[in-house]
Parts: structure tokens; sequence; C-alpha cells
């Protein structure tokens, strides 16, 4: 399946009710999103999939692809186009396996070699970082831009940087052979996520 990974936009809920949630996504979307991740650690699975089905409508409205983050069974359940597999998630051999080859499979990578890893195993793209510390997450673990940039040569497909990325501090990213920007909070908790969106996308582009 083709897809753009430019300007990779993952969800989270949290403080939000989910009229306002489905409210930050569209808004989102209409800043130029190509595709989209929901991230969702904490609901039970039918609670995951009633959110992912909704979610779904709304990427489909601006024809962005949906990833689902670590559950190829809310994946299937809500039509996504792909899923997500971190370290601690089901292996990425396993997960191409269930999935099968016409949908879209994404895993993290922090070093070379579970990058190299994750590609023969069937990883369509990879999502690398952190590059700034988030809020998001309890846990980060920072990997280097000199790491970036390697595993944008050992491998042949997309490469995402991730991790506490703003228009603010991405230039640290210029010269890494990258294919897009993933962003979290950055525009989850903007005033205006239209306007947050477009400006991570307009800055990524004027980078590369």
């Amino acid at each position: 399946m083709e897809f753009d990974t430019t300007l990779y936009f993952i969800t989270d809920s949290t403080g939000f009710d989910e009229e306002e949630f489905l409210r930050r996504v569209d808004k989102a979307l209409q800043g130029g999103v190509t595709i989209m991740q929901l991230r969702e650690k904490n609901r039970t699975t039918r609670e995951y999939i009633d959110l992912a089905i909704k979610v779904h409508e709304i990427a489909q409205k601006y024809n962005v692809p949906l990833i689902i983050d670590d559950r190829v069974d809310v994946m299937l359940a809500s039509g996504a186009e792909g899923v997500h597999v971190g370290a601690e998630d089901m292996p990425v051999a396993t997960a191409r396996k269930l999935i099968g080859d016409d949908r879209i499979l994404g895993a993290t990578a922090k070093t070379v070699p579970v990058a190299t890893a994750a590609y023969e195993a069937g990883a369509d793209y990879l999502g690398v970082g952190a590059i700034y510390p988030t809020t998001t997450k309890v846990k980060t673990v920072l990997t280097s831009t000199e790491t970036l940039k390697d595993i944008c040569n050992a491998v042949p497909i997309k490469v995402n940087a991730i991790g506490g990325l703003n228009p603010s501090n991405m230039d640290v990213l210029a010269g890494i052979p990258i294919d897009g920007v993933c962003a979290v909070s950055a525009i989850m908790k903007a005033d205006d996520p239209t306007a947050a969106a477009s400006a991570i996308k307009e800055k990524f582009l004027d980078i590369r």
C-alpha cells in the first residue's frame, strides 16, 4: 500500500472527553496530516474498537490512513489501514503474518540492528526516537541524530523521527534523509491543532 509519512500524527486522548478529542483529530487532519496513529493504552478492547471506528471515519474523510498502536485485533475490527508495534509489543513478523501483505505495518527502532531486523521481518516504515524528551511516556530513551541517520542509511523503508518535535527544534534533522516527522503533544495540546499541524509540516518540508 502506498502511503506518505511526511506528517505522522499520533493521538493522545488524555484530558479530553470523546467529543473534544474527535474535534481535535478532525482539526489536526485539516492541517495537512498525511498519516495518523490512534494510540490508547488504557481502554478496554471494546472501548478501543469503538473509538477506532469513529476516528477511522474522520480519517477517511481526509483520505488519511489510520494506524492502530499495538493492537492487531483493534485494527482488524475497525477496518484501519495498518498497525504499529513497539519493542514490547507483538513481534513484527507475527504482526505481518496476522495482518497480511496489504496493510501497513510500522515498528519502533532505536538502534540499527533493531531497524534492520524490523525491516527484514516485514515492517513498511520505522519510527525512530525519541529525539527530544517527551511528555507522552513515562520512560523516554533518547536517540541521537547520528543514530537516526545511520538507520536511514541501513534500511530501504520509510523512516520517521519522533519525540518532542515542534517547529522550533526541528533544525537538528536537517541533512538527515528521513521521510517525515511524528508529532503528538505539539498537535494534540495546541490551541489550534490545524495551525500546529500545518506549521510542523511546513517546517519539515523546509528543512528537507
